[in-house]
């Protein structure tokens, strides 16, 4: 189905005369281990995509699923203490750097039934101007609310103890859409799966969580290779085959609270 999805809307686009180069010109390597970005291993994801850089965040964005493809982060422990003072202000808004025909608006989520995701979570942005960013719906994907406000939030929760321990991480997190039976909120694509992979510089090591979007759905842990075998997307293309598959310890998820 998701190949369908990309035939028909690449075609759309293309007629419209959006759609846009595989890489956009923007660029932000601060975001990603050795300034290097994932690689689209599936040449058919990769239409329509557009590269978004952000202060503390940076998105491959698909205009064929109106979701991002993945957001990065350089996690580090001072932005995250400075996180901790912030408190939470919704300030959801359509990312008008992206064509109409390509972007989610605030009505395709509109009585889904589904929570608009953070993929780069607003509970890591420093300063109020990094948490507007993180509002954008190139940084949302359609989520269960359920997962969304539990079993998630306990991974990020997960995630950030690390980095106070470790003193940094490098954070790719984004939707997997695998199996023919996938559905749209309004123009939007749910994701069947969600993922979070960190890779820590201190330990050369990295891991994965990879979880249904759906409530209640089990948590695996895996490798950085494996995760990428299961998305199509060259995570740490910086990274040898080797390093891909040390397995970085990774704490079971707890059930979260959402930080209001």
């Amino acid at each position: 189905m998701f190949q369908k999805l990309i035939h028909a809307a690449a075609a759309a686009a293309l007629a419209a005369g959006l759609l846009s180069a595989a890489h956009a010109s923007q660029s932000c390597p601060q975001h990603y281990v050795s300034g290097q970005a994932p690689q689209i291993v599936n040449e058919k994801m990769a239409r329509a995509t557009r590269e978004l850089c952000y202060n503390v965040f940076g998105v491959m964005h698909s205009g064929i699923t109106r979701t991002p493809l993945w957001s990065a982060e350089h996690l580090t422990a001072p932005n995250l203490e400075a996180a901790e003072d912030l408190s939470r202000e919704n300030s959801f808004h359509p990312e008008l750097e992206l064509p109409p025909g390509q972007r989610a608006e605030l009505a395709d989520y509109a009585r889904s039934g589904f929570d608009r995701g953070h993929m780069a979570p607003n509970g890591d942005m420093p300063d109020r101007a990094s948490q507007y960013q993180s509002f954008t719906l190139a940084n949302m994907v359609p989520q269960d609310a359920d997962n969304n406000r539990h079993i998630w939030a306990g991974i990020e929760q997960n995630v950030r103890k690390m980095v106070k321990k470790e003193g940094d991480l490098y954070v790719l997190t984004g939707p997997a859409f695998i199996g023919g039976e996938l559905r749209k909120v309004g123009n939007v694509l749910v994701p069947s799966h969600l993922y979070k992979a960190v890779w820590s510089p201190r330990k050369g090591a990295g891991g994965a969580w990879f979880v249904a979007n759906e409530p209640g759905a089990r948590v695996q842990t895996m490798t950085i290779a494996q995760l990428e075998s299961k998305i199509g997307i060259n995570l740490l293309p910086s990274l040898s085959a080797r390093q891909k598959s040390e397995m970085l310890r990774l704490p079971k998820p707890k059930s979260g609270k959402r930080k209001e």
